[in-house]
């Protein structure tokens, strides 16, 4: 029986391909990460060409929600807490006003902050939003994989959404 499972089981590896950096960024300098949100990845290159990492993302669940284009890392929080934006009330009145770090912390272990007002790469507790099209805005990545992330990339690291 396990054998039949094993020969029968899918694995998702297209839309997790290497890519060059050269293409997006004119220089490795303080690092570089590319959020490409049609394939729902995350590639991370180190300045020094000795790190290149891919990682499988949650992407806004909306074009109206997403952004696109040239940012950079400006903060780095271990442990974050977090509060819905404005338009995020709006839409669901019922949400909390603040939740402090923890396992119900929709921003996970660990975020990124971005220098566009509230957006972040951050971890999430919810392991089903990844791969999807389910965030606010922001783009989310497994616990595990935010750690290894918070580690490689700087303040400063430049980012590109496309």
């Amino acid at each position: 029986m396990e054998q039949s499972i094993a020969q029968g089981a899918r694995r998702n590896t297209a839309m997790f391909r290497a890519l060059d950096w050269q293409p997006y960024f004119s220089d490795l300098r303080n690092g570089a990460v590319l959020v490409d949100i049609s394939s729902r990845a995350l590639h991370y290159w180190s300045e020094d060409r000795a790190v290149y990492k891919v990682y499988p993302t949650s992407v806004p669940m909306s074009e109206d929600l997403t952004r696109r284009g040239r940012t950079s890392i400006i903060r780095k929080v271990e442990g974050p807490d977090w509060r819905p934006t404005p338009a995020m009330k709006q839409r669901n009145p019922e949400w909390p006003d603040y939740v402090p770090p923890g396992p119900d912390n929709p921003l996970g272990t660990h975020a990124l902050h971005l220098s566009w007002t509230y957006y972040r790469i951050h971890g999430t507790h919810d392991t089903r939003k990844i791969g999807r099209r389910s965030s606010n805005g922001c783009v989310g990545l497994y616990n595990e994989h935010i750690a290894e992330l918070f580690d490689l990339a700087k303040v400063g690291t430049q980012v590109l959404l496309i």
